[in-house]
């Protein structure tokens, strides 16, 4: 049931957001954006009128199918259950469930460690020690894990949800200045993925809030 075009609240650097932003693009759905600043006047998140869509107070919401559906694996699995097809999950339930570990363990094992919101209770003086710290804890254990699921990309030669976590994280530890050397096998799968056009459409640099000077 699709009640006009779908609306997605973004912002140009939210790695959540740029899940959403791939996964759309590769499912072909056209959507409209309405950035939601995470910096500016203290944050537009914390605005009454965001709150009401997503009491969390975070980026990506997205208003589809009448409804409106926060946290970025959740809205990822609605598009697949809904529009299935190009698929971002494996048939194959072996390979489903290495997607969803995968990702979940970047969704909730990393991400969340280095955001915005925790990043300002840990203190300016120790923000990039912190976020290079848990970035590295987080991809070593990544590393380990993709040697035995990956093929073209992080399960086999599908593009896949995983892939999907995997672009924004790399794009966090680059702002981070973390030393990707120890990673050649996430280097190499994020190479590949940035090549697709999914990925490059959706790329902060080129969304409608990016500001003028990061703009590629």
């Amino acid at each position: 049931m699709q009640v006009g075009k779908p609306v997605l609240y973004s912002y140009f650097r939210s790695s959540c957001s740029w899940r959403v932003r791939i996964a759309l693009a590769w499912k072909g759905i056209d959507y409209e954006t309405v950035p939601v600043n995470l910096i500016k006047e203290g944050g537009h998140q914390f605005s009454e009128e965001f709150q009401a869509l997503n009491p969390m107070k975070q980026v990506p919401a997205l208003k589809i199918d009448g409804i409106t559906i926060s946290q970025s694996l959740a809205i990822i699995e609605y598009l697949e259950e809904t529009r299935p097809t190009p698929r971002l999950l494996p048939q194959d339930p072996k390979k489903r469930v290495l997607v969803r570990m995968i990702s979940d363990l970047i969704a909730s094992g990393i991400q969340p460690l280095q955001n915005l919101s925790v990043l300002k209770q840990v203190g300016q003086e120790n923000q990039l020690a912190w976020a290079q710290k848990v970035i590295s804890s987080g991809f070593n254990a990544l590393e380990q894990i993709l040697q035995s699921t990956v093929g073209k990309y992080c399960v086999g030669d599908e593009v896949s949800m995983a892939d999907l976590c995997l672009v924004p994280q790399v794009a966090n530890a680059e702002r981070y200045k973390v030393d990707l050397t120890p990673y050649p096998t996430i280097n190499r799968i994020n190479k590949s993925l940035l090549a697709l056009e999914a990925f490059q459409v959706s790329h902060p640099c080129r969304q409608p809030d990016t500001p003028p000077e990061l703009r590629a």
